[in-house]
């Protein structure tokens, strides 16, 4: 199968992801639509039921962004510094997440558009979708059946691309140490406030929080306040979007469990009603709570966060900070070449040739 027809197959699936988002069918999907609109849309409204965390909203979200990326040109774009043969047969084991919907897809693009096979191992939380997408794009192009297994053990591969936490990466570095491998540990990112920033800043800083309920490694995790700054402008500006997010039972268990352990420790707390902030040196936060600090200046705080780089994956600020970051509300929309821990997937692959 050529490059060309590979980079074909997945933009007509991005054409198909994409719908979901409007509810307007794309004519130009009139035999795909036939056969799968209906039965996918129903596997989304379900997937609560699968898993708790992946509502309706976050799953249209994941499956929307990643059909948005998916356009001839930004896969054309991705790929143009890449030297890509059409006589690669690697078959790569893949462990995905589970954390948020569809969050083991770019693994499979990476595979896949290079012309390699994919084994990949499912998350219990997240094993249905990607098994029906993987189907869909085999109706498009058939070519991709022999490229695509789904399995419980990895067996009989050429290289392993794993993704979970800090503690489950030693158990994968001792018992795929022998193979080449990406082995991605937990990552989290931070907000990097201005002090000229006002609600209207912060408004959008709120779907870096809340989107996916704050799960993934591109979910903000922690605050930093410059010295001074009056953290009500940040309670203000996510009151009206965020309140609700207790109607979920998972996000509201969180809350009210780290809630009362933070109190029985008699830790200080702002709370919001929805939101805690502790002052706290780490990165890593529960479901329900973020960490702050304070800084005294950009470029102190730059030097900081660098000796912490790889346990970072995003930093987001406004248009006002001089750090190298990403503007409030951009987080959750990494483009093809934003790889997960910095570590790019298709040259890895590449250079198993």
């Amino acid at each position: 199968m050529s490059l060309q027809k590979r980079i074909k197959g997945f933009v007509q699936l991005g054409l198909f992801l994409k719908q979901f988002k409007t509810g307007v069918k794309n004519e130009s999907l009139l035999g795909i639509n036939e056969q799968y609109y209906e039965g996918f849309e129903e596997l989304i409204l379900r997937q609560k039921s699968y898993n708790g965390w992946f509502d309706k909203e976050n799953v249209i979200d994941s499956i929307n962004a990643i059909g948005e990326s998916l356009s001839e040109e930004a896969i054309s774009t991705w790929l143009s510094k890449y030297k890509i043969t059409d006589d690669s047969n690697k078959t790569i084991g893949v462990i995905m997440a589970g954390n948020i919907p569809m969050v083991g897809f770019h693994d499979l693009l990476c595979v896949l558009i290079t012309g390699n096979k994919i084994q990949a191992k499912l998350s219990s939380g997240d094993n249905t979708l990607i098994r029906s997408v993987s189907e869909i794009l085999i109706s498009i192009e058939s070519l991709f059946e022999s490229k695509i297994s789904f399995v419980e053990k990895l067996e009989n591969f050429d290289a392993v691309i794993a993704t979970g936490s800090n503690n489950t990466a030693r158990y994968f570095e001792q018992y795929f140490g022998k193979y080449p491998h990406i082995i991605r540990k937990n990552r989290n990112s931070v907000a990097v406030i201005d002090q000229s920033d006002g609600v209207e800043e912060l408004k959008h800083l709120g779907k870096d929080i809340f989107q996916y309920y704050g799960l993934g490694c591109r979910s903000v995790s922690k605050l930093y306040f410059p010295e001074g700054y009056r953290i009500d402008t940040f309670f203000e500006a996510i009151l009206d979007d965020y309140q609700d997010v207790t109607q979920n039972n998972k996000y509201a268990n969180n809350y009210d469990y780290n809630k009362a352990v933070y109190l029985m420790g008699s830790n200080q707390l702002l709370d919001n009603g929805f939101l805690l902030l502790k002052e706290e040196h780490s990165f890593v936060s529960p479901v329900g709570v973020l960490n702050y600090e304070y800084y005294n200046s950009v470029d102190e705080l730059e030097n900081n966060l660098n000796q912490y780089k790889d346990e970072l994956q995003c930093i987001v600020s406004s248009k006002n900070n001089v750090l190298s970051s990403l503007g409030f509300g951009q987080a959750q929309c990494p483009t093809l070449n934003d790889y997960a821990d910095g570590i790019d997937t298709v040259e890895f692959i590449l250079e198993l040739d």
